[in-house]
């Protein structure tokens, strides 16, 4: 999932039901119906700045495909073609003078009817673009971060459909995250509903141990874009990688840990529920896949080249 809370987010402009609005006059009611229920679906995006300096948007069209999957699920009817979208979220780059940064289409449901049926109401969609560097900091990046085992379950597969990024299944994601910050730590590992290890607060999760790489299977977690990028950068590179149950003792005993997601990128574990992982720093693994997802999202590796659309 993505836990995309940042403080001080402002911009030039943002579009708004096809509209270009200036940053401060994209407005809703406050009895927008998504307000108050939290049905609403979004994607996390990034563009970086390639070593050509260019600009280019990371794995757009998958970005696009999962938003329109995850309203299907909704039941939300997208009222713009795909094509409109990608290229408000390429223009709102252009538009707020971003050689980089991170652009979020959000899709909701307008005002106009109560209660939990939002009848007629308009679905509205949004695309927004800011400046935002390493969502768990440029240390974790390097030395790896703090996590521990939430309390809070994850979302079993038949309370929450969990192939949508949903906006009102990130409650359970902030009580988590929040959970691990009150408690001192960066992150928490979540759990599903039979006990093993299904992802973080807004990240998906990799072991290594005695250089295997494991990682849970699609179920109780999001099919994230960063997640089978790595997946599969680390199957071109050699490395075995298995998609199967971890549990939380497996978490303890591993060699390397370490997260991804758009926002979190590539990010190391070094400690989790007090435990060390391996040496208690970024492992070579982890290490490797960092190095190499850069080069893919940087330019730097033209097997992957369709993976960038450049401004």
């Amino acid at each position: 999932m993505g836990d995309d809370a940042a403080l001080g987010v402002t911009g030039e402009t943002i579009w708004l039901d096809g509209e270009w609005l200036p940053w401060d006059e994209a407005r809703v009611h406050v009895l927008t119906h998504s307000l108050h229920y939290g049905l609403g679906v979004f994607e996390g995006i990034r563009c970086y700045r390639t070593a050509d300096d260019r600009s280019a948007i990371f794995r757009l069209p998958e970005h696009v495909r999962r938003l329109y999957d995850s309203a299907h699920i909704n039941l939300l009817n997208i009222p713009f073609e795909s094509e409109v979208v990608s290229d408000a979220i390429l223009e709102s780059v252009r538009r707020n003078n971003l050689t980089e940064g991170y652009i979020r289409p959000l899709v909701f449901i307008g005002d106009g009817a109560m209660g939990l049926n939002p009848g007629d109401n308009a679905v509205r969609v949004s695309v927004i673009a800011w400046a935002w560097g390493k969502y768990l900091g440029e240390e974790g990046m390097a030395q790896g971060i703090r996590a521990k085992v939430s309390s809070f379950a994850r979302h079993h597969v038949n309370a929450k459909m969990t192939n949508g990024k949903t906006c009102g299944d990130y409650v359970n994601s902030i009580l988590a995250k929040r959970e691990a910050l009150l408690d001192g730590y960066d992150e928490a590992v979540m759990l599903d509903t039979q006990g093993l290890v299904s992802e973080c607060s807004g990240e998906n999760i990799f072991i290594v141990r005695d250089g295997k790489i494991r990682t849970p299977a699609l179920g109780t977690i999001l099919d994230g874009i960063t997640r089978a990028t790595v997946i599969e950068i680390a199957r071109d590179l050699g490395m075995e990688i298995e998609e199967t149950g971890i549990t939380r003792d497996d978490l303890y005993i591993a060699d390397e840990i370490f997260l991804t997601g758009t926002a979190a990128e590539v990010t190391p574990i070094r400690e989790i529920d007090h435990r060390l992982i391996g040496e208690g720093k970024r492992g070579p693994i982890t290490e490797q896949l960092q190095s190499a997802f850069f080069d893919v999202v940087e330019g730097r590796d033209d097997r992957y080249a369709s993976w960038l659309s450049y401004l």
